[in-house]
Protein backbone atom coordinates (compact mmCIF):
# COMPACT_ATOMS: atom_id res chain seq x y z
CA UNK A 1 0.00 0.00 0.00
CA UNK A 2 2.85 2.41 0.78
CA UNK A 3 4.42 1.92 -2.64
CA UNK A 4 1.10 2.48 -4.34
CA UNK A 5 0.56 6.04 -2.96
CA UNK A 6 3.65 7.69 -4.55
CA UNK A 7 2.98 5.95 -7.85
CA UNK A 8 -0.66 7.09 -7.81
CA UNK A 9 0.42 10.65 -7.01
CA UNK A 10 2.95 10.65 -9.87
CA UNK A 11 0.41 9.23 -12.31
CA UNK A 12 -2.17 11.84 -11.21
CA UNK A 13 0.32 14.68 -11.60
CA UNK A 14 1.37 13.36 -14.99
CA UNK A 15 -2.22 13.27 -16.19
CA UNK A 16 -2.93 16.76 -14.82
CA UNK A 17 0.15 18.26 -16.46
CA UNK A 18 -0.44 16.32 -19.66
CA UNK A 19 -3.74 18.12 -20.12
CA UNK A 20 -1.93 21.45 -20.16
CA UNK A 21 0.39 20.62 -23.04
CA UNK A 22 -2.16 19.43 -25.57
CA UNK A 23 -4.36 21.42 -27.91
CA UNK A 24 -3.47 24.51 -29.82
CA UNK A 25 -2.72 26.68 -26.78
CA UNK A 26 -1.59 30.18 -27.71
CA UNK A 27 -1.45 29.39 -31.42
CA UNK A 28 -5.24 29.23 -31.79
CA UNK A 29 -7.02 31.43 -34.30
CA UNK A 30 -8.54 34.42 -32.52
CA UNK A 31 -11.39 36.57 -33.85
CA UNK A 32 -10.57 39.97 -35.28
CA UNK A 33 -12.21 42.50 -32.94
CA UNK A 34 -12.21 45.16 -35.66
CA UNK A 35 -14.12 42.98 -38.10
CA UNK A 36 -17.11 42.54 -35.78
CA UNK A 37 -20.25 44.40 -36.83
CA UNK A 38 -23.39 44.77 -34.75
CA UNK A 39 -26.58 43.20 -35.96
CA UNK A 40 -29.66 45.36 -36.00
CA UNK A 41 -32.13 44.50 -33.23
CA UNK A 42 -35.13 42.39 -34.03
CA UNK A 43 -38.22 44.50 -34.65
CA UNK A 44 -41.82 43.33 -34.76
CA UNK A 45 -43.20 44.65 -38.02
CA UNK A 46 -46.51 46.53 -37.88
CA UNK A 47 -47.84 44.62 -40.89
CA UNK A 48 -47.92 40.84 -40.58
CA UNK A 49 -48.84 40.34 -44.25
CA UNK A 50 -45.22 40.56 -45.36
CA UNK A 51 -43.73 38.52 -48.16
CA UNK A 52 -40.98 36.11 -47.12
CA UNK A 53 -37.43 37.28 -47.81
CA UNK A 54 -35.51 36.04 -50.80
CA UNK A 55 -32.62 33.74 -49.95
CA UNK A 56 -29.32 35.60 -50.07
CA UNK A 57 -30.94 39.06 -50.16
CA UNK A 58 -29.60 41.72 -47.80
CA UNK A 59 -31.68 42.56 -44.74
CA UNK A 60 -33.31 45.98 -45.20
CA UNK A 61 -32.57 47.05 -41.60
CA UNK A 62 -28.86 46.24 -41.88
CA UNK A 63 -26.60 49.17 -42.61
CA UNK A 64 -23.08 49.21 -43.86
CA UNK A 65 -20.65 49.73 -40.91
CA UNK A 66 -19.08 52.64 -42.81
CA UNK A 67 -22.47 54.31 -43.13
CA UNK A 68 -23.15 53.78 -39.42
CA UNK A 69 -19.79 55.37 -38.54
CA UNK A 70 -20.43 58.38 -40.77
CA UNK A 71 -23.87 58.87 -39.24
CA UNK A 72 -22.40 58.65 -35.73
CA UNK A 73 -19.69 61.20 -36.53
CA UNK A 74 -21.57 63.71 -38.65
CA UNK A 75 -25.18 63.11 -37.70
CA UNK A 76 -27.83 61.41 -39.68
CA UNK A 77 -31.27 62.46 -40.80
CA UNK A 78 -32.58 62.56 -37.20
CA UNK A 79 -33.95 65.90 -36.01
CA UNK A 80 -31.76 67.84 -33.58
CA UNK A 81 -32.94 68.76 -30.09
CA UNK A 82 -33.92 72.33 -29.26
CA UNK A 83 -30.72 72.93 -27.27
CA UNK A 84 -28.53 71.47 -29.99
CA UNK A 85 -30.24 73.62 -32.62
CA UNK A 86 -29.80 76.75 -30.44
CA UNK A 87 -26.05 76.09 -30.04
CA UNK A 88 -25.66 75.57 -33.79
CA UNK A 89 -27.59 78.76 -34.59
CA UNK A 90 -25.53 80.82 -32.10
CA UNK A 91 -22.32 79.44 -33.62
CA UNK A 92 -23.45 80.36 -37.12
CA UNK A 93 -24.38 76.83 -38.15
CA UNK A 94 -27.17 78.12 -40.34
CA UNK A 95 -24.68 79.99 -42.56
CA UNK A 96 -22.16 77.25 -43.28
CA UNK A 97 -20.08 77.64 -46.40
CA UNK A 98 -20.05 74.24 -48.13
CA UNK A 99 -16.64 74.90 -49.72
CA UNK A 100 -14.84 75.94 -46.53
CA UNK A 101 -12.31 73.11 -46.75
CA UNK A 102 -11.22 74.33 -50.17
CA UNK A 103 -10.85 77.89 -48.89
CA UNK A 104 -8.71 76.88 -45.90
CA UNK A 105 -6.23 75.05 -48.12
CA UNK A 106 -6.10 77.89 -50.66
CA UNK A 107 -2.74 79.75 -50.76
CA UNK A 108 -4.67 83.03 -51.08
CA UNK A 109 -6.24 82.56 -47.62
CA UNK A 110 -5.13 85.22 -45.16
CA UNK A 111 -3.47 83.92 -42.01
CA UNK A 112 -2.21 85.74 -38.93
CA UNK A 113 1.44 85.23 -38.03
CA UNK A 114 1.58 85.29 -34.25
CA UNK A 115 5.36 85.14 -34.17
CA UNK A 116 7.89 82.89 -32.52
CA UNK A 117 7.00 84.02 -28.97
CA UNK A 118 3.56 82.46 -29.14
CA UNK A 119 5.04 79.30 -30.63
CA UNK A 120 7.62 79.12 -27.82
CA UNK A 121 4.99 79.61 -25.13
CA UNK A 122 2.80 76.89 -26.59
CA UNK A 123 5.78 74.53 -26.98
CA UNK A 124 7.18 75.23 -23.48
CA UNK A 125 7.61 72.10 -21.36
CA UNK A 126 5.14 71.46 -18.58
CA UNK A 127 6.12 72.26 -15.02
CA UNK A 128 7.66 75.68 -15.55
CA UNK A 129 4.67 77.32 -13.85
CA UNK A 130 4.94 81.04 -13.05
CA UNK A 131 8.67 81.02 -13.70
CA UNK A 132 8.10 80.13 -17.38
CA UNK A 133 9.62 82.59 -19.79
CA UNK A 134 10.63 82.82 -23.40
CA UNK A 135 13.46 84.68 -25.00
CA UNK A 136 12.78 87.17 -27.73
CA UNK A 137 15.09 87.11 -30.73
CA UNK A 138 17.60 90.01 -30.77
Amino acid sequence: MRKFVPVAVLVGLGLALGGCGGGTGLKRVKPDEYAVARQAPLVIPPDYALVPPRPGAARPQDNNPSTLALEALFGGPAARSIGEQAVLNNAGGDSINPGIRSEVGDPETSVVDKGATTRDVVAAPEGDGQAASTSTPQ
